[in-house]
């Protein structure tokens, strides 16, 4: 899993740990077993790395103000 995790460096996921458990941001390290995501208010999420179910990429919408016609 950590190895797989590594190649996730620098994107957004989000990370299922069981049925409520699951948190979204970028992936910053992978070391000693423990996942490091940055969440979107800038804080450090320390994740198990042997408790991780599911991982999935995040896609970022763009959102543009204006009229959708």
């Amino acid at each position: 899993m950590e190895n797989f995790l590594r190649q996730l460096m620098g994107k957004k996921i989000d990370v299922s740990c069981g049925a409520n458990a699951t948190v979204r941001g970028d992936v910053v390290e992978i070391k000693d077993g423990i996942l490091y995501l940055r969440d979107e208010d800038e804080r450090l999420v320390y994740v198990a790395v042997e408790k991780i179910a599911i991982v999935w990429e995040c896609k970022d919408t763009v959102i543009r103000p204006g009229f959708v016609g």
